[in-house]
């Protein structure tokens, strides 16, 4: 293995994603400098067999390349873990997202017809409600936590008030959703990162025990709200989701549950995790959060744009290869796995002039992070955009000296690029 700051780059090393988030971009930048596309073997989880390794692909052109070809580069069996999902997890993890057409343009169908950007854009007064009432607490406290009382805050109460899920529930909801998208930090498994050899054999088994659980719990509200739902319609996306009809085709109880599932974790973590990067970002570019307030409608595109290019929430993907292929000279057979590393894409010089520099004027910006060109584009991008609009503009508007404090509490984690927590401070308003 090639070296990188002293550390052996590995992909599958739990070490690896706790190491600083420097370095770990400092080792995706050398594996997009090589010839070919990594491989690496895959880590080991209790109850599932490894398989023969995954490539890492790092590079932009090839991401797009694998994107626009699902017919080539599958989503099935799974594109959400590296090993192939046993049955267990898939009653509750078996989304659209691991699905190829016709079954995944079947069920985007019927979910499109229900989570539409006019659903959205008629929610927008909600959503710019709920961030007032958020900025009231931050005005109010002026120093503490931001992902806890801002960033988490906003996208778990939009997507449960969407859902119609009862307010004495939506903790519960982000507790699990923080469960299933924990990977291995320590926080959320319970075994110390210094455990050693302990920890190889313990955090497996422990992690597994609490992804199924959390799958469980959000599945079995799932199926309670669905059936209230069919029995009493009411405006909600729950209604229109387990009513829908589209020429006779309708969601069955298990993919209702799995959708849901996608949705509720898709719909807080990701935001919650762009809202963090925007502030720990702008404070540390105060030139482009001084742009960004001078002229907010015109720059907020472009703001958020760069904030997930720089954030990439969404580490990485799975497609397995349906036959052979050549992708710009890495030769790959039927069967082979390739991970889909969008962090690294975001920061290809060969696309991005200095890469890692952060300009909200940056243009174009072919990120991505809403996924690559293709049927499995971020189907809730409109309306992550409308949550973090709604928030920044709040925020800079009636508390422009807020800004982050100290080192962010990162997730350690192979798949979410999170963050736990995020200090922040407000000046006193003279």
């Amino acid at each position: 293995m090639a070296t990188v700051l002293g550390t052996d780059i590995d992909l599958s090393d739990n070490r690896f994603w706790a190491l600083p988030y420097d370095q770990r971009m400092a080792a995706f930048a050398e594996l997009r400098a090589r010839t070919t596309a990594p491989l690496f073997a895959e880590p080991r989880f209790p109850l599932i067999k490894p398989g023969a390794g995954y490539y890492a692909l790092t590079r932009h052109a090839d991401i797009v390349e694998a994107s626009r070809h699902p017919e080539i580069f599958s989503s099935e069996p799974t594109s959400n873990s590296i090993p192939d999902m046993p049955r267990f997890l898939a009653t509750y993890f078996g989304s659209m997202i691991n699905m190829d057409d016709p079954r995944h343009a079947r069920l985007r169908r019927i979910v499109s017809r229900a989570f539409t950007p006019k659903l959205v854009t008629g929610l927008k007064t909600e959503i710019e409600a709920t961030a007032a009432q958020i900025v009231d607490g931050l005005l109010a406290r002026r120093a503490g936590d931001f992902v806890a009382e801002a960033a988490a805050r906003l996208p778990i109460q939009v997507i449960c008030d969407m859902m119609g899920i009862p307010e004495d529930r939506h903790a519960m909801v982000h507790a699990h959703t923080n469960r299933i998208l924990a990977g291995s930090d320590p926080e959320f498994t319970g075994v110390p990162q210094d455990a050693g050899p302990l920890r190889t054999k313990l955090v497996g088994p422990v992690a597994m025990y609490r992804l199924v659980r959390a799958g469980r719990q959000l599945h079995r509200l799932a199926a309670a709200l669905g059936r209230e739902r069919r029995r009493h319609p009411t405006d909600d996306l729950t209604s229109k989701l387990v009513n829908a009809d589209l020429d006779g085709d309708a969601l069955t109880d298990q993919e209702f549950g799995s959708f849901f599932i996608l949705l509720v974790v898709a719909g807080n973590e990701t935001t919650r995790t762009t809202l963090s990067h925007a502030l720990m970002l702008l404070t540390d570019h105060p030139d482009q959060l001084e742009l960004l307030r001078s002229d907010f409608d015109r720059h907020i595109v472009g703001a958020l744009d760069e904030i997930l290019r720089h954030a990439t929430p969404v580490t990485q993907f799975r497609r397995t290869l349906t036959q052979e292929y050549d992708l710009n000279g890495t030769p790959l057979k039927k069967g082979d796995k390739v991970l889909l590393f969008y962090n690294a894409a975001n920061r290809d010089p060969d696309v991005f002039d200095d890469p890692d520099r952060f300009d909200i004027t940056r243009t174009p910006n072919p990120h991505l992070s809403f996924g690559g060109p293709g049927p499995h584009f971020c189907l809730g991008a409109h309306l992550a955009r409308t949550e973090m609009t709604a928030l920044l503009r709040e925020l800079f508007a009636r508390a422009p000296s807020i800004r982050a404090v100290g080192e962010p509490d990162r997730l350690t984690s192979s798949f979410i690029n999170g963050i736990k927590r995020l200090r922040y401070e407000i000046d006193e308003i003279e």
